[in-house]
């Protein structure tokens, strides 16, 4: 065995080993990550900048589903899946790949309007794609029910334009656009086999050059039955005269990428198989974009499903040889690459400081922290946010037909950030009528929360439980005490494996365990998440509220 096929055999152990040093290093020396990570975020749960110029996968270990990513001028700007979950189509902001923050949402309100009202589980935005065309940043996503929407700004922090429906249809999923040189603008998308009845197919539309609607019933252009079942998420490129498209195929979980290649924008398309697991523990790969730096490097982001934890992203480094992208590391003879562990930063000219997407919020500014969604699109009089230091919920209505609270429009929530982490609030509670209830919630399609509920003879505090909400099954709650005062703070400790511990406590030092550990659960497409909720049993002509003073996240 010859010197060189000996290292590069070993070369995924030392890479491994290498990595586990780093991480450490920080554990034992942790004044040294202090210094070095540059006075990181109190509230980071998870630091991908690794601070000596490497940075360690995923770099946002939240479920930004389905990323697309595009660079313009020194910025980088990532969309991802929303579902049902409003304001929709966030928008991350990067300079340098690996430190990430959200500047706004692309959708304000999810169409149609009526429908998602409530919670349409599943649903809503699927995998979008974002590009930059003549002074303008253009989102195209789909809602598999409905079609293809787009939206445009000037501005990617907002305000963006109302969706137009570019395509109407059933079964339309991920579609991309692409300007061509020659004037001429498309449209690609897959199809979703549980709303169209067929899948595995790409298909190429002629759209106008405003972007507001295709021009021909389309052409397929590649059809992965026989070696790509479950392509899907095609990103459209064009490079030194060829078109690409960059797609997943084989499904979320054991899934792979594969790139085509054409002169011809419809084909054929010659085809290559460009990363997969390989040896490591990221599965998938799935869905994602090709991006360049400033400094002419390439890179991929994709994400890979990480059950209750949603789906992360990873960052791969990628180059081009002989017109093919090499993705990921330790490329085997075909040319088939596996996710890097760990890798050395972006070259983007300038070292960037450490940034972590939004998770604390101190309630302090007069519009809520864009880390904060809703089951569905809000009503005017769900919140109060003063500018004086608090966020104030009102109680609103439960449903007629309410079974638990899977189906509650108004939980206010945000991503898991982290494997392992604590979030923390302070609330004071203001009921009106009995049936009041505040709760501070992990939600999935199983859930638990911490709730003060105002009873006849006084407030009371408990620890409930659902399993199998999504399945209309009944809470169990555990009545803990009478509750005399009016403010409280409530807190879970979330370890691996999503183990969730509630706890509460009256003066913000000593903390209470609350009920056995709960198991976190995905919800549908979604990753679990936890967030605060206020309702009531009975309709008067007023409401009760809570006031949270803060929500904090910590490691």
């Amino acid at each position: 065995m010859s010197d060189f096929k000996l290292i590069s055999d070993l070369r995924p152990l030392i890479s491994e080993i290498l990595f586990l040093f780093m991480i450490m290093v920080s554990v034992a020396f942790p004044d040294l990550n202090a210094q070095t990570l540059k006075h990181p975020r109190k509230d980071a749960a998870w630091i991908p900048d690794l601070g000596n110029g490497y940075y360690k996968n995923p770099i946002i270990y939240a479920d930004y589903s389905d990323p697309d990513v595009i660079r313009v001028g020194d910025n980088f700007y990532l969309v991802a899946s929303s579902f049902d979950q409003v304001p929709g189509l966030p928008i991350l902001q990067s300079k340098d790949l690996v430190n990430w923050k959200i500047i706004g949402h692309a959708l304000l309100r999810q169409p149609p309007y009526d429908v998602y009202s409530k919670p349409q589980h599943g649903n809503g935005v699927w995998a979008p794609s974002i590009r930059f065309h003549n002074g303008e940043f253009y989102i195209f996503y789909p809602d598999v029910d409905y079609g293809i929407y787009m939206v445009k700004a000037r501005n990617p922090a907002g305000s963006w334009s109302l969706p137009v429906l570019v395509q109407k249809g059933k079964g339309l999923e991920d579609p991309c656009p692409l300007w061509d040189t020659n004037g001429k603008a498309y449209l690609i998308h897959a199809y979703a086999g549980s709303r169209a009845g067929i899948r595995n197919l790409l298909v190429l539309n002629r759209m106008n050059s405003e972007g507001t609607k295709v021009l021909d019933e389309g052409v397929i252009v590649y059809d992965g039955h026989v070696s790509d079942p479950g392509v899907e998420g095609p990103k459209l490129y064009k490079r030194n005269g060829y078109y690409y498209i960059f797609a997943p195929a084989g499904g979320v979980k054991l899934g792979w990428q594969i790139v085509l290649r054409s002169k011809n924008i419809y084909g054929p398309y010659e085809r290559r198989k460009v990363l997969d697991q390989g040896k490591t523990n990221i599965n998938g790969p799935h869905q994602g974009a090709w991006v360049e730096t400033q400094t002419g490097q390439s890179w991929f982001i994709h994400f890979q499903d990480r059950g209750v934890y949603g789906r992360v992203d990873l960052l791969e480094p990628m180059k081009w040889k002989n017109g093919w992208p090499m993705m990921g590391v330790n490329q085997n003879s075909e040319g088939v690459g596996e996710p890097a562990m760990s890798y050395k930063k972006p070259d983007v000219g300038k070292t960037y400081p450490i940034q972590v997407p939004q998770t604390s919020d101190e309630f302090n500014s007069t519009h809520l922290g864009l880390q904060w969604q809703w089951s569905g699109n809000p009503g005017a009089t769900w919140l109060f946010t003063s500018g004086e230091g608090f966020l104030r919920l009102y109680a609103q209505l439960l449903p007629n037909n309410f079974k638990n609270y899977w189906d509650v429009t108004n939980i206010l929530s945000q991503k898991f950030p982290a494997e392992k982490f604590t979030a923390t609030t302070k609330l004071t509670f203001h009921p009106l009528s009995v049936g009041d209830k505040v709760g501070f919630i992990v939600l999935g399609a199983s859930y638990a929360y911490l709730s003060l509920e105002k009873k006849e003879d006084g407030n009371y505090l408990a620890y409930t439980t659902c399993l199998h909400a999504d399945k209309g099954k009944p809470e169990t709650e555990q009545e803990i005490k009478k509750f005399d005062s009016e403010t409280i703070y409530f807190r879970v400790t979330v370890d691996s494996n999503a183990i969730c511990q509630f706890s509460y406590s009256f003066d913000g030092n000593n903390f209470i365990d609350a009920g056995k550990p709960f198991t976190a659960e995905h919800g549908r497409w979604i990753g679990a998440k936890v967030g605060m909720f206020c309702s009531s049993k009975i309709k008067t002509n007023d409401t009760g509220y809570a006031d949270f003073d803060w929500f904090r996240v910590r490691p």
